[in-house]
């Protein structure tokens, strides 16, 4: 037995060196073969810790990643690139929300990395030209490390795949609820909006998506935003529904203290309206949002029309603490659109809801002239009147609703403005048919003592004002006329809807252009 053992050990002894050298060349393959990406601790505080320090350095623009021929695309060509469904994230598992990747390209140079977060770690999601049918396009192989141009939300909203929420360009994304086309789109920030100088739009460069539960109704999402004047982290809560409502937390750090610094924007576009001249157009109306409407911290709600100006026209309407304010729809009849394609009628409208104290500062109206549709030239947003030192941070939190007809006065609201002249009646007044509509208002009879009041600012005098039902459809109808003094200066209009003791409708706010 002894000499059998001896021969164990020494075969042990001769196998323990060609051991050693095939692990050492083991460990030698494993380190130049390609790791999989390592799982990274990921929470909003090590976002925001990570923001903070990023913000304490000057900005660097991320360099492109997207090779030429993808940057050379035109928009026929890049809409033949297709996110494949099957690939949708996700999927296999059964989960209730699922996403699906942008392709770069065309004007979408810039791309982001999107990460999957389990269980409080990031899982980056890698880019793959499996992901994607590109058509008819030959394009060479992407790099894979190249990232995406954002991402897409599905969720069974109205049935199974509907796309609820799209991140995509900058810092913009939208949502939908139920029963709605998208439309607007919101911004992370509005920085420099209207002013002499560039617009600037930040980025948002990453972005983190919680892995949702099976029972999850709610998607959380993550960004990081930068750009030379700030750096910023925010978290979006997404609940769809008939009124999609994202809950949304921003920490900014600035770089610099720009002029205008807005929180919370939306950006619509309008084209032409109800009052619109001869366009040559054979729809009625076309836009977006027809809109804004402010609710103030002493509960007045004011709306305003929109219009596509001349040249770029600015209005603020002064706060403390408001209480909301955003973009509307308010028409949905088909029959004033008469676009079967767009679909105008079933725009969404979105309401900013503040949480907390957001202290003074002013909701700020900007629109800009627009040669036709395909411009986005609205843009509201809130305008804080102080903002912390550079290096500490702003925290604001709001809500922002997605609906079609859920928000509005609970008594009285304008549902028409028309402008014009009569060729045969004092054709020298400028003539203006304001209709309210409302609960408040639909179970008064037309001998109720409701009494409108105008006001009408420099530049013009009230000439006539009359109230009266409209006894074909139940609205009130607000009519009055004005003469300009001829000095070309626009003229600040409004009006509303009263009883004795009692306000019953919106304020109507209008600045006419001579």
């Amino acid at each position: 037995m002894k000499p059998n053992a001896q021969r164990h050990d020494h075969g042990q002894a001769m196998a323990r060196p060609k051991l050693i050298r095939w692990l050492l060349l083991a460990g030698l393959l494993a380190s130049l073969a390609p790791r999989p990406s390592m799982a990274e601790p990921f929470s909003f505080e090590v976002l925001c810790a990570r923001v903070k320090l990023l913000a304490a350095r000057p900005y660097a623009p991320r360099p492109s990643l997207v090779p030429a021929d993808l940057r050379r695309l035109n928009y026929d060509q890049y809409q033949d690139i297709r996110y494949r469904p099957a690939q949708s994230w996700w999927l296999r598992d059964q989960l209730p929300f699922q996403l699906q990747f942008f392709h770069p390209g065309f004007i979408f140079k810039s791309t982001v990395q999107i990460s999957e977060v389990d269980h409080g770690e990031a899982h980056p999601i890698p880019f793959s030209p499996s992901l994607f049918d590109y058509g008819h396009n030959q394009l060479a192989t992407p790099p894979e490390n190249m990232g995406f141009a954002g991402f897409r939300v599905l969720y069974p909203l109205n049935k199974p795949g509907d796309e609820v929420a799209a991140f995509q360009g900058a810092s913009y994304f939208r949502m939908i609820c139920a029963k709605a086309r998208y439309g607007l789109s919101a911004r992370g920030l509005a920085i420099d909006t209207a002013e002499p100088t560039p617009e600037e739009f930040p980025d948002f460069e990453a972005y983190w998506v919680e892995r949702p539960a099976k029972e999850s109704k709610e998607l959380t999402i993550y960004a990081l935003l930068d750009g030379p004047s700030v750096a910023g982290a925010y978290r979006f809560v997404i609940a769809p529904g008939p009124d999609t409502v994202v809950q949304v937390r921003a920490v900014l750090y600035c770089r610099r203290d720009p002029k205008v610094f807005g929180v919370a924007p939306l950006t619509s576009m309008f084209w032409h309206g109800q009052s619109a001249e001869e366009l040559h157009d054979f729809r009625p109306e076309v836009h977006d949002s027809d809109g804004l409407m402010v609710r103030t911290s002493r509960d007045e709600w004011i709306w305003r029309p929109l219009s596509n100006p001349p040249r770029v026209r600015t209005a603020a309407f002064a706060d403390e603490n408001p209480r909301g304010f955003g973009l509307l729809q308010r028409d949905r009849h088909f029959y004033n659109y008469q676009d079967i394609e767009a679909v105008y009628q079933l725009r969404t409208s979105a309401w900013v809801e503040p949480v907390g104290k957001w202290g003074k500062g002013d909701v700020r109206l900007v629109e800009l002239p627009s040669p036709d549709e395909t411009n986005d030239n609205i843009v509201a947003f809130w305008v804080p009147a102080e903002r912390p030192p550079l290096g500490t941070p702003l925290d604001i939190s709001y809500k922002l609703h997605w609906f079609l007809d859920q928000i509005h006065p609970p008594s009285g609201y304008v549902v028409s403005t028309r402008h014009g002249r009569s060729k045969t009646q004092e054709p020298d007044l400028e003539r203006f048919l304001v209709d309210f509509d409302g609960p408040g208002l639909r179970d008064r009879g037309p001998d109720a003592p409701i009494t409108p009041l105008v006001t009408v600012g420099p530049g013009a005098l009230l000439v006539h004002s009359t109230l009266q039902k409209n006894p074909f459809d139940g609205t009130w109808r607000l009519a009055f006329a004005i003469r300009p003094s001829g000095n070309g200066d626009p003229v600040e209009l409004r009006g509303y809807l009263r009883e004795p003791g009692h306000t019953l409708t919106e304020t109507w706010s209008y600045l006419w252009q001579p």
